[in-house]
């Protein structure tokens, strides 16, 4: 039989599941019988109907094997994190996701309540302020001259487009902003956010940090720096003094004031590690955590490190409910965020 163990009650109790096979703990001990054949189901042949919900498919998807029921896993940890009315859930974000399109995406994971607290690299902060101002990322393809789009002004990010007059129009704005100039970047975000709620809606009402601001959830940027918005914000604002150090204070205070936290890291860099370390440095570790990434470990980067691995450091909870989904975060964050709204909002 197999071996049950209490983070499989714990799941269930949270999202009211049967106790059975099919929703087993994410740690499983699987005992052989006498003919070599492990005691546990057999993989699900999976059949999509036409008009299939993504929660549906997601349910399928869990009796199948790799990614795909990884994937499942991590949407039914997610489910927990949500229905745990005492979980502190944090989500990192790194990789190019506004350019690809998912800015309204990571938008509504903080409008529907599924994100309490957000660390992002500067790059998606930058590429949702040129979105807000009105000026737009265009398809693109990654078969192209390189030195024919330098000559024509137009950067790429693999198959989509960003002309430089983007950062001319976000300059502009940039010159624009009025405030204190040693403020924690975490408190200049949220000014930013509300900054960018003043412009056009059809521009701005999909923006992440306009929907952070409204909704109260702080966004940290560790290394804010190192993007275009900073530069923009260096060269405009002579003297600018921005206080990274409060925002690791802050952050360090919020892992030690949550005793119940959980992670969701897309793509990993350094929002994973800032998250991570504040984790470290207190008495608490996540006791939920999943990772999207396509990233390996062998190489010892960041990014690919294992969940596994940061129990080691006291990041992660040994009896964590984790999952790593091997999977281009543009795939697998929408199919996550649509399974949470068919289970989690009335």
């Amino acid at each position: 039989m197999i071996a049950f163990t209490a983070l499989g009650h714990r799941i269930n109790t949270i999202l009211q599941l049967p106790f059975d096979t099919h929703h087993l703990p994410f740690t499983e001990a699987i005992e052989v019988d006498n003919e070599g054949h492990a005691a546990g189901r057999d993989v699900d042949q999976i059949r999509v109907k036409k008009g299939e919900k993504a929660s549906d498919l997601v349910r399928l998807l869990r009796g199948t094997g790799f990614n795909a029921k990884r994937l499942a896993i991590a949407c039914e940890i997610y489910e927990a994190m949500v229905k745990d009315k005492a979980c502190v859930k944090i989500m990192t974000l790194a990789g190019a996701m506004v350019p690809a399109g998912m800015r309204a995406v990571v938008s509504d994971f903080v409008r529907c309540g599924f994100v309490d607290l957000l660390v992002t690299t500067g790059a998606n902060l930058t590429h949702d302020v040129i979105e807000s101002i009105g000026c737009h990322h265009q398809q693109g393809t990654d078969r192209v001259s390189d030195a024919d789009l330098h000559d024509k002004e137009i950067n790429r990010i693999f198959d989509v487009y960003m002309p430089n007059h983007a950062y001319e129009a976000m300059e502009d704005f940039v010159k624009s902003l009025k405030f204190d100039k040693t403020l924690p970047v975490v408190d200049f975000l949220d000014y930013l956010g509300g900054e960018l709620a003043k412009l056009p809606d059809e521009h701005s009402r999909d923006s992440i940090l306009v929907t952070c601001h409204e909704k109260k959830v702080p966004v940290f940027c560790p290394a804010f720096t190192d993007c275009g918005l900073g530069i923009q914000l260096a060269l405009n604002h002579r003297g600018l003094k921005l206080d990274q150090f409060e925002d690791l204070n802050r952050m360090i205070n919020k892992a030690w004031d949550s005793e119940d936290v959980g992670v969701f890291i897309v793509g990993g860099g350094v929002p994973k590690n800032f998250a991570f370390q504040a984790l470290q440095f207190s008495p608490n570790s996540a006791g939920y955590a999943i990772q999207i990434t396509t990233d390996r470990p062998e190489p010892g980067g960041l990014s690919g490190a294992t969940l596994s691995e940061a129990v080691s450091w006291g990041k992660v909870n040994a009896g964590a409910l984790s999952v790593t989904v091997m999977c281009d975060a543009t795939i697998a964050v929408p199919l996550v965020l649509a399974y949470l709204k068919d289970t989690c909002l009335l």
